[in-house]
C-alpha cells in the first residue's frame, strides 16, 4: 500500500530541500502520494471531511514540515485541530479512525543536531520538542513512528548538503 505524505509548507517555491524531497517522492507515484496543504488550501480553510477520509485511506502517513520556532507550521497546527475530531479520531466507539495507522514526521531543521542538546545552546532534544506530536498520535491510537529532521539547513545550502539528504529521507519515508 502506498504512503501518504502530507507537506506543510507556508513557501514550498522557494524551499530549498522540501521542494527537493517531494521531487524524489514524485519519482515513485507507485509507493508514495504527496498532499501539499498549502497548495489545497491557500486560504487556510481546511475541508475537514475531505481530510478525514484522505487519512482513512492509508495506513502509512507522513507529516513533511520545515521545523522552526521550535515548532511546525501554523497551518499543521490548525490542521491537527480541526480535523483530528471528537467521534472521527478519538472519544467514541465509531472513532479513533487512525488506530494503527503509521504515523511518522519528517522536517528540515535550520539548525545543527548538536545544539538540540541538554548541554547545547537550545537545551532541548528533538524528541523532546517533537514529544506533542508523539502524544496527540498516541492520544487517537496511531501507531507513532518517530521522526526524521535533516539538520542544518540555515548554514548548508549547497547543491551537495541537499543531495545528502535524500537517501536518508526516502530510506527514511520508505520503512514507516
Amino acid at each position: 500500500m502506498k504512503t501518504l505524505v502530507i507537506v506543510i509548507h507556508p513557501d514550498i517555491k522557494n524551499s530549498a530541500i522540501n521542494k527537493r524531497w517531494i521531487e524524489e517522492l514524485k519519482k515513485h507515484p507507485e509507493k508514495f502520494d504527496v498532499h501539499q496543504l498549502h497548495e489545497v488550501y491557500p486560504d487556510e480553510k481546511i475541508d475537514v471531511q475531505a481530510e478525514q477520509r484522505l487519512l482513512e485511506k492509508y495506513d502509512k502517513i507522513i507529516f513533511q514540515f520545515p521545523f522552526y520556532w521550535f515548532n511546525c507550521p501554523p497551518l499543521f497546527k490548525k490542521w491537527l485541530d480541526q480535523v483530528l475530531t471528537y467521534g472521527w479520531a478519538y472519544g467514541s466507539k465509531s472513532g479513533y479512525k487512525l488506530l494503527g495507522k503509521k504515523i511518522a514526521l519528517a522536517m528540515s531543521v535550520g539548525i545543527d543536531e548538536h545544539e538540540y542538546h541538554s548541554s547545547g545552546k537550545y537545551k532541548y532534544t528533538m524528541a523532546e520538542l517533537t514529544a506533542p506530536f508523539e502524544l496527540t498520535f498516541e492520544y487517537v491510537k496511531a501507531d507513532y513512528r518517530s521522526f526524521f529532521s535533516y539538520y542544518g539547513i540555515e548554514l548548508n545550502t549547497s547543491k551537495d548538503w541537499i543531495e545528502k539528504s535524500i537517501t536518508l529521507y526516502m530510506n527514511f519515508v520508505s520503512g514507516i
